[in-house]
């Protein structure tokens, strides 16, 4: 039997489950999940192999209209998703009726590609109003093969991911057998520090932080990390520590736990804040984290 080997890249507007599908597709817990609007940043590269295929997906940030040079950057991750796309899936939420983005809906409804386009969170209604998605769906998109999912729940993932298999070019494998993604262990760090600063904040604070990993020290039995949280401005700094550090200290014990789990190793994770100003919006700063490569 020949080999397939290609990339399939997810997009679709914020909160949608983008991050969910990956992870399912996956079975690991790559991208970080919450409920607030851009919790994706990055272009984050998830592989699932078998005896016959590679499966290179890829979870982009949420289709938005920038409204700054990290936004600007953040799109930039998701137009580059259409340019090495072997397969294209538009993931929308039942209830939904547009993308916000019209220039990305053309792109979508003229692409030469494969594209599967999946009615997400169908865990949350009833016959009637999938019966009215599929349909407005199939209208708008003629040119996609529609399927109704949970990726949350599980439901309809198996079916969409052996779709993608049979769609897939006759290919060698991109990447090694044994590798699941293209990130290294630090970005992992970030985002799971990250993430807990986006469940516990409100508001500004957590789109005003990003994470550096300065320190990354791996041992028999244990590892040892020491990461800055970076904020723009020293009231937000006075916040992310919290009253005797409570704050800092929750958002250190949870995210240590998480990394145990991913690493399966015990973790010493130290954490401290500082101040880079309007690092938004400066370009140097971008590139130092990854968002202008």
């Amino acid at each position: 039997m020949p080999h397939k080997a290609g990339f399939v890249n997810i997009i679709g507007n914020p909160n949608v489950g983008k991050s969910t599908l990956m992870n399912a597709f996956v079975g690991e817990r790559l991208s970080i999940i919450t409920s607030k609007a851009q919790t994706t940043r990055h272009r984050i590269l998830g592989i699932v192999n078998g005896d016959d295929f590679q499966v290179v997906l890829s979870d982009t940030p949420g289709i938005i209209k920038p409204a700054y040079e990290l936004q600007e950057s953040m799109m930039g991750f998701v137009k580059s998703a259409f340019e090495d796309a072997d397969v294209l899936l538009y993931l929308v939420e039942l209830g939904e009726k547009e993308l916000k983005d019209e220039a990305f809906f053309s792109k979508i409804k003229s692409a030469k590609i494969p594209v599967l386009l999946l009615i997400n969170k169908i865990d949350k209604g009833d016959e009637a109003k999938l019966a009215e998605a599929l349909e407005l769906w199939q209208h708008k998109v003629p040119n996609a093969e529609v399927f109704a999912i949970s990726a949350l729940e599980n439901f309809g993932v198996k079916e969409v991911f052996q779709r993608i298999i049979e769609l897939l070019p006759e290919s060698p494998p991109f990447y090694p057998k044994d590798q699941l993604t293209d990130k290294p262990e630090r970005f992992f760090v970030n985002e799971t520090i990250r993430e807990k600063i986006l469940l516990h904040y409100k508001k500004e604070i957590p789109y005003s932080v990003e994470i550096d990993t300065e320190e990354f020290h791996e041992d028999a039995k244990i590892i040892r990390i020491r990461s800055v949280i970076m904020v723009e401005r020293e009231t937000q700094k006075g916040i992310i520590i919290g009253h005797k550090g409570s704050a800092l200290k929750r958002v250190g014990v949870e995210a240590r736990k998480d990394l145990e789990k991913f690493f399966g190793k015990q973790i010493h994770l130290e954490l401290y804040v500082k101040v880079n100003k309007n690092w938004r919006s400066s370009e140097k700063q971008l590139r130092r984290f990854g968002y202008n490569n």
